[in-house]
């Protein structure tokens, strides 16, 4: 049995610093945002774009940004791998669903209505 490798994560003090200038970038886009009320909507809008844009722009220069990149990367690469059913077999397999959900609330009334008789009618007497 092999040992799996071990991860290590380093984070440096500029990701750091990145991070939380991501941070304050966000925080000024909602605040820039309130405070523009006074300039219209184009102003408050472009303002809270601009800084969210910068706010993602810094994100992915630091070490976690590139990491996320390069999942989404993979992620791309692995979706593309994926055999996708055909269309006659998608359309086989919703019907088997749906067949499935059909017969399992027909257990479920049957089973119900069996329950109520029982309880109702047999055990308790009482009558409609």
């Amino acid at each position: 049995m092999s040992n799996p490798p071990n991860v290590e994560t380093v984070s440096t003090g500029a990701d750091k610093a990145k991070l939380a200038g991501c941070a304050l970038l966000v925080v000024g886009a909602v605040a820039a945002y309130y405070l523009l009320a006074a300039q219209g909507p184009w102003a408050r809008v472009g303002a809270l774009l601009a800084l969210l844009a910068a706010a993602v722009a810094l994100f992915f220069t630091s070490e976690p940004g590139r990491q996320l990149a390069g999942f989404g990367r993979d992620s791309v690469k692995e979706v593309r791998k994926v055999v996708w059913p055909t269309r006659k077999e998608a359309l086989q397999m919703t019907g088997y669903v749906f067949a499935f959900v059909f017969v399992m609330a027909l257990f479920l009334w049957l089973t119900d209505k069996l329950l109520e008789w029982v309880l109702y009618d047999l055990v308790l007497g009482w009558r409609r």
